[in-house]
């Protein structure tokens, strides 16, 4: 039914539309902004136009980012069709497609000039750290969808490829600065300047040679992760200790009270979970941030078809990262070296990039590891309980409890103390999340691809007289991480690098009939990762033209995702936790001796609350009862993810070229979704003593695997968009996707959150020379509520409703811009994902000479 409804719409729905190019006179706007001509590369590897594009594909020029609101050209991508970017910290920001979301996106792959720029033990990038400025940014192309078929690894959802300016075509010095202020009306803050400065220098000494130089230094004061509420509201329900009398309050950006840690304790002859009391994240982060990358490149042309360049790359971070625990990066270097070498039918790649994280660490280890260093988790839960049993008789139960924590938490380190700040700094230096807090983690990737287009090349008349087009390419990537002992080891040898490698290749053939109008295409690709047999990604394309200017396409193609190198190779003592990569030579034995967390759980709150019910001397049998709920772990070891993808989608041009419509609509089927299951082990496996064990913690070994889920999940969606220009020179834009989850198959629970709203609307409004060298744009913005799903929170992430604005004034003979700009402009906080911190309004100045 809803399937059927959602076509419907698609049919119904015949006047929509998004953002359209600017340039920086009307008259060249007017004349160029429909071409045809208008080319694109990512969604076949080769050039073609837009409007033939056999899958969905967004692109985005230079012009548009101008005209947007947002203050960079990455922020301005949320506006695009079916664009959905998450917003972690200021200065790291997660682009996604087609749902299944989340604040280390490895599902969805994002390259500069064909080149990824992902962190690489992370797997995905951060955010656009390592990626262009707002000057050297030329155009980015995104598909909202699989690209596996022809660029492998990471991009079954999805893939963005900025493109920048070449220095033989784009010359000169550019120079940019941003002022802007943000955290206005936040509570117990007062507001914060932010400040962006960039520089671009290009020169080409001849048609042989040219050169150019990008840097870009911001500096601000991050949004702040306050959220007070309970993760586990009512653990202690049974007992009637809820809301403030909770004493295993959880607080969502609070650390080291997390559920993990708690214990069971026997008090006032009920079972009550008691957890410790943990400091706020603003106690253990610093939210000043400063960014510096920097690029330079050196190009080549022997002859003007063939183009050999070197680029160095640099990012120098300082601010907030976010994925199942929240992260400090301080001093974090990532680091790339790449040569490309390209020619009328081919071009070769090889490039290096290099990550260390400097000073950063773990928030919840920082937490947790402050508590414990004045006193260890046994002594503070024995002075909780001593104290308890002295009070208990002279205060009601809750008051009890929190006379009890008042004298455990004596002599606890207060924050802005000097023995808060020492802790902090001595334990960001331990590289040991049960004692300490430290990441340090160094890691290189190594990557190199060619690809041909042999028809260009070698077979151009018969090309001509078949129609047929063939391109074959390759790519090998390494990863090496250094052991460090506690997040990642070898288990073959600690004095050599972990490695881990894939190769694949593809071949795809296209072939035009009908006279042109129809444009048939099949691709092939097969993929080896170390530890997995051959995994094969077909796609079959086809683009129907009937009419001129009028474009119907249709696509099926599969996807494989392998592990990264986190999910496949970690070994993490988190918090009591250990993290474990899904592969057997890190998890072996452990998948086949533990017990679901999750059956744990519910055996111990059984038992609890037969306790709280019946009375301590009913416990024994109480555990005989339930052991039935203690589960076996059944999940093994990691397996590729694989999807299905089906599309469907139409171009088109109308009214004398005015009105560009653009809509898709896809299914998708997944399986053996890359998940983390928490499962232990218990000390003692006698049957006549695993109960007992499975009700105390401290005697249990506890684990989070690897592994997938075993849901199979579907799901639908689909974008209408499009631009119209009116004579006057106005243009109007409004663009609208609508995701939802079909069905799940054999749920379990496992797979990664949706995460996506249902609905996405964009509605613009600008003018490019409202009146004499001033121009203005307004946007308007729509997420519906969506439930998000982590190992850090879950729960409804509320609808947002955003304005952005801003008016430009340029002085074409000084060859300068200004622009006075605003994001959420009605300054109404609001959460991107749970988690994360509140987002408000964000104001600026940018002043561009080009």
């Amino acid at each position: 039914m809803r399937l059927g409804w959602f076509i419907t719409f698609i049919g119904m729905s015949v006047f929509s539309f998004s953002v359209g190019a600017q340039t920086e006179d009307t008259t060249s706007l007017q004349n160029r902004i429909f071409r045809l001509d208008e080319v694109v590369i990512s969604a076949s590897r080769l050039q073609e136009s837009l409007l033939k594009s056999p899958v969905s594909i967004e692109k985005v020029i230079m012009q548009d980012f101008r005209r947007s609101a947002q203050p960079s050209f990455f922020d301005a991508l949320e506006n695009i069709k079916g664009v959905h970017l998450i917003v972690p910290s200021l200065g790291f920001k997660v682009l996604n497609t087609r749902g299944f979301a989340n604040t280390t996106n490895v599902r969805f792959a994002q390259l500069i000039d064909g080149i990824d720029n992902q962190s690489p033990h992370i797997g995905a990038p951060v955010g656009n750290a390592l990626g262009p400025s707002d000057l050297d940014i030329l155009s980015v192309e995104i598909i909202p969808g699989t690209a596996s078929a022809l660029y492998g690894m990471n991009a079954i959802n999805g893939l963005a490829n900025f493109q920048t300016k070449n220095p033989f075509e784009h010359l000169g010095l550019s120079f940019q600065q941003k002022v802007g202020v943000n955290h206005l009306n936040d509570k117990g803050i007062t507001a914060k300047l932010f400040n962006e400065s960039n520089l671009r220098y290009a020169h080409a000494w001849n048609d042989h040679w040219a050169f150019k130089i990008n840097g870009t230094f911001t500096k601000g004061y991050d949004w702040r992760a306050t959220d007070r509420a309970d993760i586990s509201p009512n653990i202690n329900a049974s007992a009637g200790l809820v809301g403030a009398d909770n004493p295993a309050f959880d607080p969502v950006s609070g650390y080291g009270n997390e559920s993990a840690n708690r214990r069971t304790l026997t008090l006032a002859n009920r079972n009550i979970f008691v957890a410790r009391t943990g400091y706020n994240e603003s106690d253990v982060v610093d939210y000043h941030f400063q960014n510096l990358k920097a690029d330079a490149g050196l190009h080549f042309r022997p002859t003007k078809a063939v183009e050999l360049s070197y680029t160095y790359r640099i990012a120098y971070l300082n601010n907030v990262y976010q994925r199942s625990n929240r992260f400090q990066l301080a001093n974090y270097l990532l680091q790339q070296h790449a040569f490309q070498l390209r020619g009328r039918a081919f071009q070769v790649r090889a490039y290096v990039t290099t990550e260390n994280t400097g000073d950063s660490y773990n928030l919840r280890s920082m937490a947790e590891n402050i508590d414990r260093g004045y006193k260890s988790d046994n002594q503070w839960f024995v002075d909780f309980q001593t104290r308890f049993r002295q009070v208990q008789n002279q205060s009601p139960l809750a008051d009890a409890l929190r006379e009890a924590r008042t004298f455990a938490d004596a002599g606890r380190p207060q924050p802005g103390t000097e023995a808060f700040t020492n802790s902090l700094t001595r334990l960001q230096n331990i590289n040991n999340w049960d004692v300490g807090a430290a990441l340090r983690v160094k890691a290189k990737l190594y990557h190199a691809e060619g690809q041909w287009n042999l028809t260009e090349e070698w077979l151009e008349k018969w090309r001509k007289h078949t129609g047929i087009e063939i391109l074959a390419g390759f790519d090998h990537r390494t990863y090496a991480i250094v052991p460090d002992g506690n997040y990642f080891i070898n288990p073959v040898s600690d004095s050599q690098n972990l490695t881990y490698g894939k190769t694949g290749g593809f071949v795809q053939i296209t072939k035009v009939l009908l006279g042109e109008k129809l444009k048939l295409g099949a691709t092939l690709r097969a993929d080896k990762a170390d530890y997995f047999t051959t995994k094969l990604n077909p796609r079959f394309t086809a683009v129907y033209s009937p009419i001129q200017n009028h474009y119907f396409r249709a696509s099926y193609q599969s996807g494989y995702r392998f592990p990264s190198i986190f999910e496949g190779f970690s070994n993490i003592n988190s918090g009591g936790v250990k993290r474990v990569g899904g592969l057997p030579v890190m998890s072996q034995g452990i998948f086949e001796n533990s017990y679901i967390r999750t059956s744990i759980d519910a055996f111990q709150a059984a038992v609890n609350a037969g306790v709280n019910r019946l009375g301590v001397s009913k416990r024994d049998s109480l555990v005989k009862a339930n052991l039935g709920l203690l589960q076996r772990n059944t999940y093994t070891y990691l397996r590729p993810e694989f999807i299905r993808s089906f599309e469907i989608g139409y171009k088109g041009l109308f009214f004398q070229k005015r009105l560009f419509v653009d809509a898709d609509f896809y299914y998708n089927r997944y399986q053996d979704f890359m998940a983390q299951v928490e499962a232990n082990i218990p000390n003692v496996s006698t049957p006549d003593s695993l109960g007992y064990i499975m009700l105390d913690r401290s005697k249990q070994q506890r684990y989070r695997l690897w592994t997938n889920s075993k849901t199979i999940v579907r799901n639908y969606g689909a974008s209408l968009g499009g631009r119209y220009r009116f004579t006057q020179g106005w243009f109007v834009s409004v663009n609208a996707t609508y995701t939802q989850l079909d069905r799940k198959e054999a749920n379990d629970g496992l797979e990664d959150g949706f995460n996506t709203p249902q609905w996405m609307t964009n509605v613009s409004v600008s003018h490019a020379n409202l009146f004499k060298n001033i121009g203005f744009g307004l946007s308007y913005k729509h997420q519906s509520q969506f439930y998000y799903q982590s190992f850090l929170v879950n729960g409804n992430v509320p609808a947002i409703n955003v304005f952005d604005g801003q008016i430009t004034y340029s002085l074409p003979k000084q060859k300068v811009d200004f622009k006075l700009g605003g994001t959420n402009l009605l300054n109404r906080y609001y959460y991107s994902i749970l988690g994360g911190p509140q987002i408000g309004g964000f104001y600026y100045v940018t002043l561009t000479y080009r």
